[in-house]
């Protein structure tokens, strides 16, 4: 429950904070208005952490330009066409924005930048409510024409006008509903809810890059499977990542199988409390929780009803790989993301043989080889991905992994295990052999790697007379 008492405290101490207090200062002297605006006073009245600030006034570019000049050691106009200055200030990087009044054409996410004259309705443009509240400094007057505090205290997301008049402006915004609920932990109204499905397709006209930032954010938050929901139950993910909600699969009476859809959120769920537990105080690892969110989106595409009641997958770890790598391009990830994703979803199934029976050395290795820097990765993921209610089935497959990460740290201290690699390289291969640049050398150099996996560390001298018997044969 939101204590308003505390919370006006906290802005008042915000307001009292040294960079706000200059600021305010400065341009009251100057006969300009000045607010701090949207997420700091949100989470403030919270109680959350507060982070960057941003501010708005009625001074035009040039003019706040001018007024923070003096008070700061750096300067940028990184959107003057916007009306946005940033500023170092004590230390801080802000943004000091003027009053807006955009206009949009519908076709576009791009506005057309007009300045506006005043805090309440440079306010009512703004995402949601809980987002379109100020604070004016230095007189410390909370300024909510659209209703924000009732708000947070409903734990509401609302737009301050018409739903479909915001959305239509900036559909970019129905993703932040999604991200905002978790973030948050609040409700999206009705209204509002009912907008994002009615509008779902005009997220056409928003770039790949913007859906994936906003993607990202959402799954950085500490509940992501809450804004998931959101935009599965509305949608509005059949417009960028259907593969997900094709995980809703049919169940028929004859042919059963568990819920692939609501077992891959609660692998996320798992996922990131793994994740916390092992890395503490760490940022969300995007990458994991993508792979956790994606590690059986081949299960459609590879789903074969068997006789009596049986329903397989076969490969879909492969294929869903794939289908992954193919989305996240589309989305414009980075190459390094991309690579991770596919790779953890191509591996997530490896372990289970591992439950079945003891591994050998040799398959351990192989196992680490081929994870290579995603290892970590892959403990977390493929951990999560036991959510079995079978309490006895869930301890074996708990202590065949500690059982596994216990091996692959023993074989650690025996060897580097993290940097396998043949005792011999290229250069060496070449002149034992007697051979130039070529495939002879990369396949000599695949037999030294599997020797070195099956049976460890050889030495050089003993890697040299495998080598020469291995070529003997190949003549």
């Amino acid at each position: 429950m939101l204590n308003m008492a505390a919370g006006l405290a906290r802005l008042g101490d915000l307001a009292a904070s040294p960079v706000v207090a200059e600021l305010g200062k400065a341009f009251a002297a100057a006969g300009h208005d000045l607010a701090i605006v949207g997420g700091p006073v949100r989470d403030a009245l919270l109680g959350r952490a507060t982070h960057d600030l941003d501010f708005t006034t009625d001074a035009r570019p040039d003019e706040i330009l001018r007024i923070v000049t003096p008070i700061s050691t750096a300067q940028w106009d990184i959107g003057r066409e916007f009306g946005t200055i940033g500023a170092r200030v004590r230390g801080e990087q802000v943004e000091i924005t003027t009053y807006r009044a955009d206009s949009y054409d519908g076709t576009t996410r791009k506005p057309t930048v007009e300045f506006g004259d005043t805090l309440e309705a440079d306010l009512t443009r703004r995402d949601f409510t809980v987002n379109a509240m100020a604070l004016r400094v230095p007189a410390v007057q909370l300024v909510d024409p659209t209703g924000g505090v009732e708000d947070l205290l409903a734990g509401l997301l609302r737009t301050p006008i018409d739903p479909a008049v915001s959305f239509g402006d900036d559909p970019l915004r129905m993703l932040r509903a999604a991200r905002f609920a978790s973030q948050l932990g609040f409700e999206i109204d009705d209204a509002t809810r009912a907008a994002i499905e009615q509008l779902r397709g005009t997220l056409e006209i928003v770039s790949p890059e913007r859906i994936q930032g906003e993607l990202t954010r959402l799954l950085g938050t500490d509940d992501p499977v809450r804004g998931i929901r959101v935009l599965v139950d509305t949608g509005l993910i059949e417009e960028f990542l259907p593969e997900v909600s094709a995980l809703r699969l049919e169940v028929d009476e004859h042919h059963h199988h568990k819920d692939v859809y609501e077992h891959s959120l609660t692998v996320l769920t798992q996922a990131i409390e793994h994740e916390k537990a092992r890395r503490p105080g760490t940022d969300a690892d995007i990458p994991l929780r993508l792979a956790a969110l994606l590690h059986d989106i081949g299960k459609p595409r590879t789903r074969k009803l068997e006789k009596g009641g049986a329903v397989t997958f076969h490969h879909h770890d492969v294929v869903g790989a794939r289908m992954a790598r193919k989305r996240l391009q589309a989305l414009r990830f980075d190459g390094d993301t991309t690579a991770s994703v596919a790779k953890l979803i191509e591996l997530h199934l490896r372990f289970f043989g591992y439950s079945e029976g003891a591994w050998t050395d040799s398959a351990v290795r192989r196992y680490v080889r081929d994870a290579g820097d995603e290892l970590e990765r892959l403990h977390i993921l493929t951990r999560a991905d036991v959510t079995t209610r079978n309490r006895r089935k869930a301890t074996r497959l708990a202590t065949a992994y500690d059982d596994i990460e216990q091996r692959i740290a023993a074989l650690r201290e025996q060897e580097e295990l993290d940097a396998i690699r043949p005792e011999l390289d290229g250069n060496r291969i070449q002149e034992i052999l007697g051979i130039s640049p070529g495939p002879q050398v990369g396949k000599a150099y695949r037999f030294l790697l599997d020797l070195r996996l099956d049976e460890g560390v050889l030495g050089a001298e003993e890697a040299e007379r495998r080598l020469r018997a291995w070529w003997a044969e190949q003549a």
